[in-house]
């Protein structure tokens, strides 16, 4: 192997352990033994769509329009505001999430509901009132319902602008129809099967929703004042920047975000495929020895 194939392998490898350490906090590589090698039914085969679209690297930005778009609901917003630590622990927070999409997505039966099982634990401790003086129980279909479309819509929207392999019209709805396996074991009743329904779900809650000083307070830490080194602040702009973009536009003005499509279509798009192309090379699994498909 030349000099320079082992210095690209050797930065390969450095970023990937970086962002593997962000994700999936210390303990990810043998999280990820347990969750992908343990022998057991799983709830999705490897053919499912909920699989292409949870294993590419579009969900970084997937996943932080998803957190944008949630503030907009004045009681899910109190509720992550009181009880999340997403200011404290946002890491923590993150490495809990993305470890409960990957057991579901990829792990055993039993490991997928074990952790489905523990957040409904969790949510029903969650309780408390909002400053508008409205009460809210995590557990509440409704705002769980409201999480999970806000969740399925960015995913998907992400993947399809930036995913490697985006999905055809029924890949699109096999993998809402996936995801409304993990819902209604959450408690979401009737969560959408499809893309019409899950635009019409969406759609049901725009009148519920509004901007609160809580929402923006979240939408600037994580926009502008996330908890990284100064090497690391350039490319989580580029993902910052896609991330917005993502949202539809009536849910920018309320968070006090630009709407620039000019520039989003050309400068911010071209910024999000190069930013996911570098993903998706540093945390690719290596070659096997002997393997020359790659």
């Amino acid at each position: 192997m030349s000099t320079s194939a082992l210095g690209a392998t050797g930065l390969r490898q450095r970023l990937g352990r970086s962002l593997s350490a962000r994700v999936a906090g210390p303990s990810g590589p043998a999280t990820r033994a347990r969750i992908h090698d343990t022998p057991g039914p799983r709830w999705f085969g490897p053919d499912r769509p909920i699989r292409t679209v949870h294993g590419d690297a579009s969900m970084f930005i997937g996943g932080l329009s998803a957190l944008l778009l949630q503030t907009l609901h004045p009681l899910a917003m109190a509720a992550v505001a009181a009880h999340s630590g997403y200011r404290g622990d946002p890491w923590g927070r993150l490495q809990r999430t993305s470890t409960f999409l990957a057991v579901t997505t990829y792990g055993t039966a039993d490991d997928a509901q074990h952790a489905v099982d523990m957040v409904r634990a969790v949510h029903e401790r969650v309780t408390g009132t909002a400053e508008t003086g409205e009460a809210y129980r995590a557990s509440d279909p409704h705002l769980l319902a409201w999480v999970h479309v806000a969740e399925v819509d960015s995913f998907l929207r992400a993947h399809q602008r930036y995913g490697a392999h985006p999905l055809d019209d029924a890949g699109c709805d096999g993998y809402i129809a996936d995801t409304a396996r993990v819902a209604t074991a959450l408690g979401v009743v009737d969560p959408p099967k499809d893309r019409r329904e899950l635009a019409e779900r969406l759609a049901a809650y725009r009148a519920e929703l509004r901007p609160t000083e809580q929402a923006r307070e979240a939408a600037r830490f994580m926009l502008l004042h996330p908890p990284l080194p100064w090497a690391a602040r350039t490319p989580y702009a580029l993902l910052a920047a896609n991330a917005v973009s993502m949202l539809p536009p009536w849910a920018r003005k309320p968070l006090g975000l630009p709407y620039l499509p000019t520039v989003e279509r050309s400068c911010v798009r071209l910024g999000g495929l190069a930013l996911t192309r570098t993903i998706r090379w540093a945390m690719a699994p290596p070659a096997r020895s002997g393997d020359t498909s790659r």
